[in-house]
């Protein structure tokens, strides 16, 4: 087996409660994974902002990105994503040139316009009245501009002056993709969910890409993978995932099950048909299924990076795959 194209592999964590596992389990594993990461050779290692989710204990990610930093020494940090309608550009630019001043040259600023939860709790997160997705570009605007002095403006961000860490825009669908490619960022896609619009999304960058902060586009994309000795091991640990979202769906969110839990679960041809189309980009598999894998979708997309996510129930199963996956890298 050939090693795969030379591209940086990444980490993307939701630091996701297992049941059984308390928070501070959790984020301990969290800090566990990301000194693996580093001794294993991934280029970055996100954060991505949830709220009010029993099974993903990422929420308030700038904090947990300075913990993460704090634990390692050299591997980029960062958000894969902030989500900015819930919080004021102001902020942000606060707590990342905060982490930026800490942690010079490491950490990344990934920013999404999705609520990151659902709507009731958006409102939680927002107030009556408060920030809107409908504002994002301007809001994103203001974000950046805060990382410079401007005394027209009257209100600055002192600790982010001097300190702007790379900014990234996410992306699901079309119009991040866009926006992205008409300011010359770099754009990470979340194909880990929303596979059906990543060749479309990635094109829709490309061919509005106007140099600015990068004179050249650059894509990563997101997938999930599940890694093990072999296929029907990797199938077996990934099916918790599956449970954990059909659970999501119906309202009734839940820590991450055990796989003997999911396995044993009296799903019905309705709820296959919905996990098989749901869970169809995820790569499961041996380390040969999972570099084929790997393999084609770099083919297809292009892609100048993959960030990694893997949800199953171990953390030492966690930490195995990520450690068969960067050996396709040899």
């Amino acid at each position: 087996m050939s090693s795969l194209p030379d591209v940086p592999l990444s980490v993307l964590d939701l630091s996701p409660v297992s049941e059984g596992n308390s928070v501070g389990e959790t984020l301990r594993n969290t800090l566990d994974l990301a000194r693996a990461a580093e001794r294993l050779g991934y280029h970055r290692y996100w954060l991505a902002e949830h709220h009010n989710m029993p099974g993903i204990a990422s929420s308030a990610t700038a904090v947990l990105i300075g913990h993460v930093a704090d634990a390692t020494e050299r591997i980029r940090v960062g958000s894969g994503g902030i989500m900015l309608p819930n919080h004021a550009p102001l902020v942000v630019a606060e707590q990342f040139g905060t982490l930026e001043a800490f942690h010079p040259g490491r950490i990344d600023l990934g920013i999404g316009r999705a609520p990151g939860t659902d709507q009731r709790t958006a409102l939680a997160l927002r107030g009556p009245g408060g920030l809107s997705a409908e504002n994002f570009p301007e809001h994103l605007q203001e974000l950046i501009g805060y990382f410079t002095h401007s005394e027209a403006r009257g209100v600055n961000a002192v600790v982010a002056e001097g300190n702007q860490p790379p900014v990234w825009l996410l992306g699901s669908s079309g119009f991040s993709a866009q926006l992205a490619g008409r300011l010359g960022l770099p754009f990470s896609f979340a194909h880990h969910f929303a596979a059906e619009n990543t060749i479309p999304a990635v094109q829709l960058y490309r061919e509005n890409f106007q140099p600015g902060v990068l004179d050249e586009p650059y894509v990563m994309l997101g997938v999930s993978v599940v890694a093990a000795e072999t296929d029907d091991r990797a199938q077996f640990l990934a099916g918790p995932s599956g449970l954990t979202f059909l659970s999501l769906r119906r309202g009734r969110p839940i820590a991450l099950p055990t796989p003997e839990e999911a396995a044993e679960y009296p799903y019905t041809e309705m709820d296959r048909a919905f996990l098989a189309d749901r869970f169809g980009s995820s790569i499961i598999g041996s380390p040969e299924t999972v570099h084929k894998g790997l393999e084609q979708l770099l083919a297809d997309t292009g892609a100048n990076e993959l960030m990694i996510t893997t949800m199953v129930h171990g953390h030492a199963d966690r930490v195995r795959s990520y450690e068969l996956i960067a050996g396709l890298k040899s």
